[in-house]
């Protein structure tokens, strides 16, 4: 009976100090796993706060030259309370952004900020565009995709996708979008002075001066040059016209609306099976035959609008046709004789050695023939010349009236694109250029195709 009593109490102390064990272990066990766990949440919070936002937004900017330039990059927080993501709503699916980094607004801050969508700026091929004054005190323009838009929910995404990583002075920059309750918008900051098209036809509008008409022709190949060539990969904008050309408050001017635009290496690939998209009056009657829109198809139309500028009159109404009856009497290499189609708003004030300088470059852009057509940094730098004389002229004319004239202008050497074209000193050398704001403004309405 002793011996069985032994037994009992050996067994039963074995059996509790396997069971304290087993407990001590366990409690173990669940603390470790705790502890593994919060380094874990630790360790990913941490790498949370330093992936950048923006790995490919405003401030990856392809630096071309001093010309080009970016904006601040909004801070994780800001982009955090305009609800920034990467999803946008598609029809019966999600439909991803990329990482641009491009912010997110919220439709009720832009139905407030534009008083229920009554300030109306305009009426373009993408939908209305609407004055939105934000409670941060910014001033934005607010286009917004109609339902029965001929550009779609692809040219949306798509303006979205590329302004995402292009930022120059002479592009309109990308503020923000927005997708909610079925509705897509882009944001840009507004920009007063409204469109090319309606400083050149507009009744009310002051005739552009000549000066200014250069200065603007400029801007514009800039910006073009660096999609070209700054941009990478290259992008071609595909539809280059007067609408699309915005003017900010100090009448600087922006390539705008990039809607139709594509990578240059994804356009050489669309085929002949896609339809062809662009405005009537600006199309490259190669890219019409061809289907095929390339660099310099947006040459082309570059052209298109350089001849807009001298003569002030629509593409869409006779300016190709006016240009080439001109063409028959222009000599030594197209250089002279371009007097007679210019704008009569100017009244005469121009100078006509600047004029048929730029006529000649613009001939040289709508040639037949694309491989003839010169490159864009070619243009650049010789409109830099003709605008660097132009002030020359304005200097000599501030400080000796009397000797003031078109001769002045001459001691330069002729605008020579041949010669330039593909060499190392035909490619653009800018000057210095202020900050400007990054701006957008009313849209006009030309048919598309």
């Amino acid at each position: 009976m002793k011996g069985v009593s032994e037994g009992l109490i050996i067994g039963t102390t074995v059996g509790v100090v396997i069971g304290v064990l087993l407990a001590l272990g366990t409690l173990l066990c669940l603390r470790r796993r705790r502890r593994s766990q919060t380094q874990i949440r630790s360790s990913s919070s941490r790498r949370a706060s330093t992936v950048p936002i923006r790995t490919n937004g405003v401030n990856a900017c392809a630096m071309l030259s001093n010309s080009t330039t970016g904006q601040e990059s909004p801070t994780p927080r800001e982009l955090e309370e305009r609800g920034s993501s990467l999803w946008i709503q598609g029809p019966g699916r999600k439909s991803v952004i990329s990482a641009s980094g491009v912010p997110r607004y919220a439709y009720k801050e832009l139905q407030k900020a534009t008083s229920n969508f009554t300030t109306l700026l305009g009426q373009g091929a993408f939908g209305p565009v609407y004055k939105a004054d934000m409670s941060s005190g910014e001033v934005l323009a607010v286009k917004v995709l109609s339902n029965n838009s001929r550009q779609g929910e692809k040219e949306f995404q798509n303006e979205v996708l590329l302004l995402g990583r292009l930022h120059h002075r002479n592009l309109v920059n990308l503020v923000g979008y927005c997708a909610d309750k079925g509705q897509h918008m882009l944001l840009y900051a507004y920009m007063p002075n409204g469109s090319l098209a309606s400083h050149l036809y507009g009744e009310d509008s002051a005739p552009l001066k000549w000066d200014l008409r250069v200065s603007i022709a400029l801007d514009v190949a800039r910006g073009l040059e660096y999609l070209h060539d700054g941009a990478v990969p290259p992008v071609v904008h595909r539809d280059i016209k007067s609408p699309n050309i915005l003017l900010d408050q100090a009448m600087h001017a922006r390539v705008a609306d990039f809607g139709l635009s594509r990578e240059e290496m994804v356009t050489r690939g669309d085929g002949a099976a896609n339809n062809i998209r662009g405005t009537y009056g600006y199309l490259d009657p190669e890219y019409v035959s061809t289907r095929s829109f390339t660099k310099k198809s947006d040459v082309y139309s570059y052209g298109v609008l350089l001849f807009e500028l001298i003569a002030g009159r629509n593409p869409q109404q006779g300016l190709m046709e006016y240009a080439e009856l001109a063409a028959i009497n222009a000599d030594d290499g197209r250089r002279t004789g371009w007097e007679e189609i210019a704008d009569a708003r100017l009244g005469g004030a121009f100078d006509a050695d600047e004029l048929n300088d730029v006529a000649a470059v613009a001939y040289r852009c709508v040639s037949r023939a694309s491989r003839k057509r010169p490159a864009m940094r070619d243009v650049v730098q010789a409109l830099a010349r003709v605008a660097r004389r132009g002030r020359g002229r304005g200097r000599k004319q501030q400080h000796h009236p009397p000797q003031a004239s078109s001769a002045a202008a001459g001691d330069e050497s002729a605008v020579d694109l041949e010669a330039e074209e593909g060499s190392e000193a035909g490619r653009s050398s800018f000057s210095g250029l202020l900050q400007r704001e990054e701006s957008v403004g009313s849209v006009s309405d030309l048919p598309d195709v």
